[in-house]
């Protein structure tokens, strides 16, 4: 529920994430939670930029920051991984593609030069 809630706030594409989920209504603890877990769920996937924060003390007390918190976390860790996977599938497209023009190219030099 919540990643299509994101999903139409990325279009919208003005405010922070923070910002549109206590525009959707969700409580000021849980959009901390989220906020603060899908940094680290970026993190933790690998990406470059990002840290991980999560507010210990808040999460053992405030089931709404937990909460968004955890989701956040899943969410992102798993966005980061899908687009990690995608560059690499489209990396690995393109090394593929390269190599049949090299060997097409060859090919064709071969067959042009046979008497």
């Amino acid at each position: 529920m919540v990643a299509v809630a994101l999903a139409a706030g990325a279009i919208a594409g003005c405010a922070s994430t923070h910002d549109y989920l206590i525009a959707q209504g969700y409580p000021p603890a849980f959009a901390d939670g989220y906020q603060h877990g899908c940094n680290s769920g970026h993190q933790a996937a690998g990406a470059i930029s990002g840290n991980f924060h999560k507010d210990v003390p808040r999460y053992l007390r405030e089931t709404q920051y937990a909460t968004g918190w955890d989701d956040g976390f899943r969410q992102c860790q798993a966005m980061q991984e899908s687009s990690e996977r995608q560059a690499w599938h489209e990396e690995r497209q393109d090394e593929h593609e390269e190599a049949w023009q090299r060997e097409k190219d060859r090919a064709w030099g071969k067959a042009m030069h046979t008497p």
